[in-house]
């Protein structure tokens, strides 16, 4: 308990920072306590546990979805299993996300899709079992407090750009998600403007 603890404090620094990096690109030049709230008041860190499968064909894993957080940030051990899909791709390709020993992978999630108005668009993807060794994966998911409201930033739309997404509230969102089984990216049709 006390590692999961220190390694979240660590992480927070570097959530953060990345934040910083990922809002200067939509002209957003601080993280205030307001905007602290909506992108990162309430960070989950997960453990999950694949075990070994004989035929990992047969098995779902965890299907394919984008998370609704603003970013995840994902700590993956060594046996693989997790899988990207190619924006755009007709063909349906996956593309598998080599673990790097000591590096983090950054997931864009839903949020910051909404947020920046599509400038950023969330990651589709997928955890696949694996056939020789099991696999455990360590993801924080940065969320907005429950209560925030989540839409385009203003600092987006100074250009005068069309907003694509309305204001939602992110209790709204996350109950929308978890209701449905996962489905790709279909979730984020929740927040859209239908006009």
């Amino acid at each position: 308990m006390h590692e999961a603890i220190e390694y979240m404090k660590r992480a927070e620094i570097v959530i953060k920072r990345l934040l910083q990096v990922l809002l200067d690109k939509l002209n957003v030049k601080e993280i205030d306590k307001e905007n602290e709230h909506m992108l990162m008041g309430a960070m989950r860190l997960n453990f999950n546990y694949y075990p070994k499968c004989p035929n990992p064909e047969l098995t779902a894993g965890v299907g394919r979805h984008s998370d609704i957080s603003t970013i995840t940030v994902l700590l993956q051990d060594d046996s693989g299993g997790l899988f990207v899909h190619r924006e755009g791709d007709i063909t349906d390709s996956w593309i598998h996300v080599p673990p790097v020993n000591g590096a983090l992978v950054i997931n864009v999630g839903d949020v910051l899709q909404i947020m920046s108005n599509d400038l950023y668009k969330s990651v589709e993807h997928r955890a696949v079992p694996n056939r020789n060794t099991s696999r455990i994966s360590i993801p924080i998911f940065v969320n907005p407090e429950p209560q925030a409201l989540i839409g385009p930033l203003p600092q987006v739309l100074e250009s005068g750009e069309r907003p694509i997404y309305k204001q939602v509230k992110y209790s709204d969102y996350f109950s929308h998600f978890f209701s449905k089984p996962h489905d790709g990216k279909k979730a984020i049709e929740f927040a859209k403007l239908h006009v």
